[in-house]
């Protein structure tokens, strides 16, 4: 027997940039809620602009409530003392409550203990897409397959500005 479907979930992520993974993980949370809030969360002195970014999200899923964040806070824990509360009150202020997360990261369990949730461990090893939007940054021609085509021209422009230079 299945779980019963959770009334509101939560992805957040840089999504630097959107990879067929994270289109799966965001998938999979849409299939498991009645609400999904993706939080895209940038920074300024990120390679990849963020409202770019968040268009590639907001357009791709419709039916998920995308949010673009760009507050300048702490990306990981060793980064700052607060770091958990800093993030507790920032998805308050941008997700309603918040019933399941899901991610594809060991910092999950965490995340949702924090924001009194269920954690929704998805393709830890990415054994069911295997990429991270690093692998793409680093190589994208190698990894061309696991970019979405509404990225895809993103990725060409850099290709093309690397072989004139």
């Amino acid at each position: 027997m299945s779980e019963p479907r959770a009334a509101h979930g939560l992805i957040l992520g840089k999504f630097m940039p959107l990879t067929l993974g994270h289109c799966y993980l965001i998938e999979t949370g849409l299939r498991a809620v009645d609400q999904l809030t993706v939080l895209v969360c940038t920074l300024k002195r990120e390679p990849i602009d963020g409202q770019l970014r968040y268009a590639w999200v907001r357009d791709a899923f419709p039916t998920a409530r995308v949010v673009h964040v760009i507050d300048e806070v702490p990306s990981y824990p060793h980064e700052h003392p607060d770091f958990w509360p800093i993030w507790r009150e920032l998805i308050g202020r941008y997700a309603p409550p918040v019933d399941v997360v899901f991610t594809s990261e060991q910092y999950g369990d965490r995340l949702a203990s924090e924001l009194d949730a269920r954690h929704v461990l998805v393709d830890l090893e990415r054994r069911t897409v295997p990429i991270s939007a690093s692998l793409v940054r680093a190589n994208p021609r190698a990894y061309w397959q696991y970019i979405p085509e509404r990225v895809q021209p993103y990725f060409a422009a850099v290709l093309q500005q690397q072989e004139l230079k």
